[in-house]
C-alpha cells in the first residue's frame, strides 16, 4: 500500500512528496512488529534503490511469510536523487543534519518532522547509505558507542562484513539514526559501495541480512541463510591512509584485500611530469575496507582505511 509520507508545495504548481510502501499480513491483529527500511536521504547514494526493491519483490512473492508490518521509504530525498544531488538542491542542506527536524520550521525541517513522526513507533529501523563517489566501502553497520549494547546483536544479523562503533563524539546528533535512537526507536546505519552506482551483489547480500533480522524480530518466517559473521571494530587497530600530494591515485591493492605493513597500497602520480609524487604504504597490517575510487586527489584527500587486529 503506497503512502504519502510528507507533502509540501513548490513554485509553479510543483509538489515535494515522500511516499513509503506499507506491507502487511494478510490478515492484521493490531499486535504487529514493525520494521522500517529507509535511504536515499542522500541524492547521489543510490545503492539501497536496488535493496529495497529486492525486499519488495521477495515479500510479495512470499506473502504468507510475512507476519509483522514492512514500512520501505526509497526516497527521503527525492529531489536530490532527481538531479543527481548529495543535499536538498535549492537549498543548498544535507538533509542528514537537519533531524529531528520542527514541525512549523522552514520546509526542509518540517519535511524533516514529517519523516521523525511517520517512523515513531517503529520497533526497528535501518538506514540505508552508500559511499560518496570518491570510495568504495565493504557493506558494513555503523552505529554510535551510546547505542552499541542494544544494537549488535541485530547488526550481526545483517549479513554483512564489518561492524564499526563509532565514538559518541563522531555522530552528529543531527543525523535521522542520531534522532531515532533518542526517541526510543532502534536505528543502526548501512553503508555500502560507491555513490552513483548500484552493487547488484552488494543488494542481494544486504537484502539477506534483513530478512534475518525480520526473522529475529518475528516480522518474517520464510526461509534465511546463515548470516556471515562481521569483523567487529571493538578494540582494533584503524589504519587511515590521506595524500600528501596532490595528483592521480592509482591503487596497487584490492578493495577487501588484506595488506600487511608498509606495504605499498598505492601511488599518486604526475600526468604532467610522469613521476611518482608518493608512494602510499599502509601503516599496519589488516584489511583494506575502504579504497578510494575517484582518482583525483588533493593533498589530505582519504585514500583508504584499514582494519588491524586486536589492540594489545
Amino acid at each position: 500500500m503506497i503512502k504519502t509520507v510528507a507533502s509540501v508545495g513548490l513554485p509553479v504548481g510543483e509538489s515535494w512528496n515522500i511516499y513509503k510502501n506499507r506491507l502487511e499480513p494478510e490478515t492484521v491483529t493490531g499486535k504487529e512488529k514493525r520494521i522500517s527500511i529507509v535511504t536515499g536521504v542522500h541524492g547521489d547514494e543510490l545503492e539501497g534503490q536496488f535493496v529495497c526493491y529486492e525486499i519488495n519483490r521477495i515479500l510479495r512473492e512470499n506473502r504468507e511469510f510475512l507476519k509483522g508490518i514492512v514500512d520501505i521509504y526509497p526516497a527521503l530525498n527525492p529531489l536530490g536523487i532527481d538531479s543527481i544531488t548529495r543535499g536538498l538542491p535549492g537549498y543548498d542542506i544535507d538533509m542528514n543534519r537537519i533531524f529531528p527536524g520542527d514541525e512549523e520550521g522552514a520546509v526542509s525541517e518540517h519535511i524533516a518532522s514529517e519523516i521523525m513522526s511517520d517512523i515513531s513507533g517503529s520497533d526497528f529501523c535501518v538506514d540505508l547509505h552508500a559511499s560518496n563517489i570518491f570510495l568504495r566501502e565493504i557493506p558494513q553497520v555503523r552505529m554510535s558507542e551510546a547505542y552499541a549494547e542494544k544494537l549488535i546483536g541485530y547488526a550481526k544479523l545483517m549479513n554483512v562484513d564489518l561492524v564499526w562503533v563509532y565514538e559518541n563524539a563522531v555522530v552528529l546528533d543531527s543525523t535521522l539514526s542520531h534522532g531515532l535512537n533518542s526517541i526510543g526507536v532502534p536505528t543502526f546505519v548501512v553503508e555500502m559501495g560507491v555513490g552513483m552506482r548500484i552493487t547488484k551483489s552488494y543488494g542481494k547480500q544486504l537484502a539477506e541480512g534483513l530478512l534475518c533480522l525480520m526473522k529475529e524480530l518475528g516480522i518474517w518466517t520464510g526461509e534465511t541463510i546463515v548470516p556471515k559473521e562481521p569483523m567487529i571494530s571493538f578494540n582494533r587497530d584503524l589504519g587511515l591512509l590521506h595524500a600528501e600530494s596532490p595528483g592521480i591515485f592509482m591503487p596497487l591493492v584490492e578493495h577487501l584485500g588484506t595488506v600487511r605493513e608498509n606495504q605499498p597500497i598505492g601511488q599518486i602520480l604526475n600526468p604532467l611530469t610522469g613521476t611518482i609524487l608518493e608512494e602510499v604504504v599502509s601503516p599496519i597490517d589488516g584489511l583494506v575496507f575502504t579504497l578510494r575510487e575517484y582518482p583525483v586527489v588533493s593533498a589530505g584527500s582519504l585514500l583508504a582505511r584499514v582494519l588491524g587486529g586486536e589492540q594489545v
